[in-house]
């Protein structure tokens, strides 16, 4: 064998240091306190993944729990217009520091960083996922016992690296109950699986809608297919959401912490157990 050079591109070798699993995951900031970490994902856009990771940081506070958002989906970032948020992330000079809502959840999301809101970023894949890194790295998420990572839909540059980054607990994936999209979950969780992140269930949202005259229950979708994907990859299904009138004025107003539900109790029983 020839003496090694340590340039593993120009060697055919298969020695241990080689074949060893690299572990590309990162610390937060030093001066962060960040019990534990959940990812929000969905296999496509448009599922309320955002509504979802904001549903659950509420929960969490209503619980007397420390949350927190990292908003990762960087060019579709609407979590501080559901939480009416106007002002700008401030800095220690060095340091990014998030901004706190009005029931205490600390988010960040680039949104904060830009001067107009409606300002479009037209950024390469790369380019993304460092600034979703620079989110975990460089923002100071002083004592969060729950941080909860908005991710962008897909399977793509950026879910790979807040995947590989950062030390998730968990995800959780956000469906509605339209076949294709059951199958679309099932690449994003077959993602997970491959990076050995635990599933920790699945949210069906837009799963029905309660008529206002009658009372009853319409699958304008049709019928549920979150239980049979649930089977499929051994979890389970953590809440069935209905379209609600009223959730969505309050988004709309960035009132959602006013929100009042129990559709996200059984997901939150299950999750901050």
């Amino acid at each position: 064998m020839s003496e090694c050079t340590h340039d593993c591109s120009t060697c055919g070798q298969a020695c241990s240091s080689r074949t060893a699993p690299q572990d590309f995951h990162t610390d937060p900031h030093p001066m962060s306190h960040i019990k534990k970490v959940i990812g929000i994902v969905s296999g496509k856009g448009g599922v309320g993944k955002s509504l979802v990771t904001s549903m659950l940081a509420v929960e969490a506070t209503r619980r007397n729990l420390k949350a927190a958002i990292l908003d990762a989906d960087v060019t579709g970032p609407s979590i501080p217009k559901a939480f009416g948020i106007k002002q700008k992330a401030s800095s220690t000079g060095e340091n990014l520091l998030p901004v706190v809502t009005k029931t205490g959840i600390k988010i960040m999301s680039v949104n904060l960083l830009l001067e107009d809101d409606t300002q479009p970023v037209v950024w390469r894949g790369p380019v993304i996922a460092g600034v979703v890194k620079q989110f975990w790295e460089d923002v100071i998420w002083d004592d969060v016992d729950y941080m909860f990572v908005d991710m962008p839909p897909g399977t793509g540059d950026v879910p790979l690296t807040v995947f590989q980054s950062i030390r998730l607990d968990g995800i959780v994936v956000v469906t509605s109950p339209q076949e294709l999209v059951g199958m679309i979950v099932a690449k994003a969780i077959n993602m997970a699986k491959l990076m050995n992140i635990p599933i920790l269930g699945i949210v069906e949202n837009m799963s029905y809608v309660i008529c206002p005259n009658c009372g009853e229950k319409h699958e304008i979708f049709g019928p549920s297919h979150a239980e049979e994907v649930a089977k499929q990859f051994g979890t389970e299904v953590l809440a069935k959401l209905p379209f609600d009138r009223e959730l969505s004025k309050l988004c709309d107003s960035g009132l959602i912490e006013l929100y009042e539900t129990r559709s996200m109790e059984t997901a939150a029983d299950r999750l901050f157990e």
